[in-house]
């Protein structure tokens, strides 16, 4: 049976009140809560109907009513308005997703920051990149009527968002369609072959559609491009000027201005060969003209995916090898047990 509109506002008033209350609701309390010019013999009336029906129920202690499970169904369904989130909440939904999800760069950060410490020597850290990064969903959120926040997920697990306002409204239907469109079409496709389904897609589709696919797909090109790009962290520049070498300003800057641009941290000797754990560079066998008075140490360890990441220390060339290399050891092959991988033969970590 098709419900009234008056029955409806009457179902939609009562779930309400009770959801605030947790206590039955009478009709003079329907009457001041629906808007409806009726008495309230009416709406006991029509709350008489509403129980007949299914849609509520009557504790026996009570002349209130409250809904019963069809009710909230019918409520869910077709009565209660789509609540938006504020910018602050879907900030911190954000924020705890990315919290785990960037766990990894917090370990590997953390790490770098430990062995600093334990060595007094500047240390660097990288992850190796995946060969090929692709967007594995994407999830919209409304914010208000003329504002969204994309969300994207790679598929090495990098959440990244971005708030996007709009010239004119957008309805919770078209930002449905907009996420199908985007699941359906933009996933598990690198950023080029992204790009080339995009330029498919203009010519059938229209302009305002298009445009807005075009908004979410090129902040997903920007965080596949991000990904792609090699990062190279930094820590503990400053304990350079603990060693005599480096006593000097003269001496001392120039390294540490090296380690601390973003183009000097770039070019660090962050490969290893193929089945090598470890490697050191020592002076003038570092490529680099700033890095030829100082020595470096490199690990190895497992990301897992197929991918490894480097852990190194800088410092001069008179620097404790030995004990160097055994706590860079250990960090790295913690780090590989950390990602669940087993360790290669040999890999155990010295004391």
């Amino acid at each position: 049976m098709e419900l009234t509109d008056r029955k409806k506002r009457i179902l939609r008033a009562i779930v309400e009140t009770y959801i605030a209350t947790a206590e039955p609701v009478g009709s003079k309390a329907v009457a001041e809560l629906s808007g409806l010019d009726v008495s309230t013999a009416t709406i006991r009336n029509e709350m008489a109907d509403l129980t007949e029906l299914g849609y509520l129920e009557q504790p026996h202690t009570s002349a209130g009513r409250i809904p019963s499970p069809a009710g909230y169904r019918l409520y869910v369904n077709e009565l209660m308005d789509r609540q938006q989130l504020t910018i602050q909440e879907t900030q911190r939904i954000n924020e705890a997703l990315n919290l785990k999800m960037e766990e990894l760069d917090r370990v590997i950060d953390r790490a770098g920051k430990v062995l600093s410490q334990l060595s007094d020597y500047p240390v660097f850290t990288m992850s190796a990149v995946k060969e090929r990064v692709t967007v594995k969903r994407f999830d919209l959120l409304m914010v208000e009527e003329n504002a969204f926040i994309a969300v994207v997920m790679t598929d090495n697990s990098v959440v990244k968002n971005k708030l996007i306002h709009l010239p004119d409204q957008l309805s919770d239907t078209q930002l449905q369609l907009l996420s199908a469109v985007l699941n359906n079409s933009f996933v598990g496709l690198t950023r080029e072959e992204m790009e080339q389904a995009l330029d498919k897609m203009e010519a059938h589709t229209a302009p305002a559609a298009f445009q807005l696919i075009s908004l979410v797909v090129e902040f997903a090109i920007e965080v596949l491009e991000d990904q792609s790009q090699q990062k190279i962290r930094t820590a503990g520049i400053t304990h350079l000027l603990e060693h005599p070498e480096y006593k000097s300003l003269d001496k001392a800057k120039p390294l540490m201005n090296y380690l601390s641009e973003e183009d000097g941290a770039t070019s660090l000797p962050v490969k290893l060969d193929e089945g090598q754990n470890m490697n050191i560079l020592i002076g003038p066998e570092n490529v680099s003209e700033a890095l030829k008075d100082t020595s470096v140490i490199m690990a190895s360890y497992d990301i897992g995916d197929n991918m490894r990441g480097v852990i190194g220390v800088v410092g001069p060339t008179r620097m404790d090898y030995a004990k160097v290399t055994a706590r860079l050891s250990y960090f790295a092959d913690s780090l590989t047990r950390m990602f669940g991988k087993e360790l290669p033969p040999g890999g155990k970590p010295e004391e």
